[in-house]
């Protein structure tokens, strides 16, 4: 019988994880099947458990369980402990393990594009969990200075004050998204506003190399924008391949090439 995996969120149906596994699987030669999961509201708990008891191998988090899913966990990886999130999950001797793949998802996306990270200076928009959960692999892979420009500036404050011990090689500055200027390697979008077509408008005193979008498929003013500019851009695909390709390599012990499925 083949190994199962899923992905379990609510709602699920707009999931693509199914299709990625079992492109990855396919490719590497692995039988396997992963299969959506929808969850009530009040029973996320009941029912990761009961995959695991019926032979489940592993579980992709999606919304709104990545914060349940992190609590669950008897063992964290030392990114899902700073993401204080989780969106993979895995048993061993009985024992709820967790990790937070979105971040290195994103460090892999940018170096398939051939953007380096290393000794770079980051402006990322938006002070939520998304921005949360990249900070520690994109210090890791290089980055040495990280601004986080939020809306309110008191999240964005709060949020340098929880992740600096974790970041000690690196800078982290707090600004409002009214002081947004300087020159930057690389912006990221961590907003929703792509999605909630919320203008976010980029002043002319803001410079920067390389713009990239965490959310695909949806119009971005924030690309449009970098693109009048000139700017190489990107749509945040490549992050949610990244992303799977990181949870298939630690539920199989086996890791695709990201650039064979862009």
């Amino acid at each position: 019988m083949s190994k199962q995996f899923a992905v379990i969120g609510n709602p699920i149906e707009q999931s693509r994880s199914p299709e990625l596994h079992h492109a990855f699987a396919q490719k590497m030669g692995l039988d396997l099947n992963y299969s959506k999961r929808l969850a009530p509201l009040d029973g996320f708990l009941a029912n990761i458990q009961e995959f695991f008891s019926q032979g489940g191998i592993g579980l992709n988090v999606t919304v709104p369980f990545k914060e349940q899913a992190f609590a669950a966990c008897a063992v964290l990886t030392e990114r899902a402990k700073i993401a204080k999130a989780v969106n993979t999950l895995w048993m061993v001797d009985g024992q709820l393990h967790g990790d937070n793949t979105d971040g290195q998802g994103l460090v892999d996306a940018i170096r398939a594009l051939d953007w380096s990270l290393d000794q770079t200076d980051v402006l990322i928009i938006g002070a939520g969990g998304a921005t949360r959960g990249v900070i520690y692999p994109l210090v890791q892979a290089g980055v040495k200075k990280i601004v986080i420009a939020n809306r309110t500036l008191a999240r964005a404050e709060q949020l340098v004050a929880d992740l600096k011990t974790a970041v000690p090689q690196a800078t982290l500055q707090a600004i409002g998204l009214d002081a947004l200027e300087g020159q930057f390697d690389l912006v990221i979008n961590a907003t929703s506003a792509s999605l909630s077509g919320d203008a976010l408008v980029l002043p002319e005193t803001l410079q920067f190399q390389h713009a990239y979008e965490m959310a695909y498929g949806k119009p971005s003013t924030f690309l449009d924008q970098a693109k009048a500019r000139g700017v190489p851009t990107s749509e945040g695909y490549g992050m949610l391949v990244g992303q799977a390709i990181e949870s298939f390599s630690i539920w199989n012990g086996i890791k695709p090439n990201l650039k064979d499925f862009l």
